[in-house]
């Protein structure tokens, strides 16, 4: 494998970890959030210097269904990033406390739980419809060549059972109470 995918994987294994840490704030406190937070933002950046070419062929091509619908979850998926930057520079008490600026803490803390509920949801989303890339991606690091049958079904179950229980805790965790601002209190 290429430097450049030992680097994509790389930041995609960290952005997936970053994740899952930012989400036990309970746990870490604010300050370990915030500086997790900044790199998370900042390993979003390298995930799109990295996949640019994604970025270029935006406008080229023919739009089927699938490439409509990941498309749009990649947007959705952008703009709830940007809620979660803008409303964590807003809201900082650490990292960006040397800014001038003070906006409405209420306001910037409802952006933030939207942001991290619709993103987490459509990261999820974005995840399962790349799911042949991470694949591809195991394919080369193991080093395997040939394509099997029984690999093929097992990674398919796999993804279906982690897709299965996305949905079951979606339902279960009641998420479209936090989807939908219902409740603006978050439990671990």
């Amino acid at each position: 494998m290429n430097r450049k995918g030992v680097v994509k994987i790389a930041v995609d294994v960290l952005m997936t970890l970053a994740l899952f840490f930012l989400m036990g704030y309970s746990l870490w406190g604010e300050k370990a959030h915030e500086w997790v937070g900044i790199g998370l933002f900042c390993l979003f950046i390298i995930h799109h210097v990295a996949n640019g070419y994604w970025h270029k062929t935006i406008g080229k091509g023919k739009y089927h269904t699938l490439r409509l619908v990941t498309l749009c979850v990649d947007c959705l998926l952008f703009v709830a990033m940007l809620a979660q930057m803008y409303s964590a520079v807003v809201m900082s008490r650490y990292v960006f406390a040397f800014l001038p600026f003070h906006g409405n803490l209420s306001a910037a803390r409802r952006l933030h739980l939207l942001g991290a509920y619709w993103g987490f949801l459509f990261m999820g989303l974005h995840l399962g419809l790349h799911w042949n890339l991470v694949l591809n991606l195991c394919r080369k690091v193991t080093g395997i060549k040939k394509q099997s049958k029984s690999r093929g079904l097992f990674a398919f179950l796999i993804g279906a059972g982690v897709a299965g229980y996305g949905v079951w805790a979606l339902i279960r965790r009641e998420l479209p109470v936090y989807l939908f601002l219902q409740s603006a209190f978050v439990f671990f």
